[in-house]
C-alpha cells in the first residue's frame, strides 16, 4: 500500500494536507495482466518505448483511479468503488498527483512500484485445467 501526503488548495481557497492511499491486490493485478493482450507489463513497456503520450496518460489515469481507496476504520477493508473514485477525481489533490506522475518519471516509477504487491509467492493462474 502506498500513502501519499498531499498539500493542496481546495475550491474554497483553503489549504489542506491529507493522506491518500493507493493499493492493488494480487487479484486485481492478475486480472489486469490476464485481460490485456500480451500482458499489462509488456503493453506498458511498449507504450513507453514508443513514447505514446496519449496512451501513457490513459494508463496513469486508470492506475491512479483503480488503486485509490479509503481504509476502513478497523483496517480490515480497503474501500474502492465508483463513488469513492469519483469523489477523489474531483479534488485538486487528484490533479496534483496526476500531474506529478505525468511529468516526473521517477515519481511515476515509485508510484507503480508502491501500488503493486509482491507477486513472488502468488501462484501462476491456471487458465486451463489439466486433464
Amino acid at each position: 500500500m502506498l500513502k501519499k501526503t498531499v498539500t493542496y488548495t481546495d475550491y474554497n481557497g483553503v489549504e489542506r494536507t491529507e493522506d491518500f492511499y493507493f493499493n492493488l491486490t494480487k487479484a486485481e493485478v492478475t486480472e489486469m495482466e490476464l485481460s490485456t493482450a500480451g500482458g499489462l507489463e509488456a503493453m506498458i513497456r511498449k507504450i513507453v518505448s514508443e513514447k505514446d503520450a496519449p496512451a501513457i496518460v490513459k494508463i496513469f489515469k486508470e492506475l491512479v483511479l483503480k488503486a485509490y481507496g479509503e481504509k476502513s476504520p478497523d483496517g480490515r477493508r480497503f474501500i474502492k468503488n465508483d463513488e469513492v473514485r469519483e469523489a477523489f477525481s474531483q479534488t485538486e489533490a487528484y490533479s496534483d498527483i496526476f500531474m506529478e506522475l505525468a511529468t516526473n518519471a521517477d515519481a511515476a516509477a515509485a508510484f507503480v512500484n508502491g501500488i503493486i504487491p509482491s507477486m513472488d509467492k502468488a501462484p501462476t493462474p491456471a487458465l486451463v485445467k489439466p486433464e
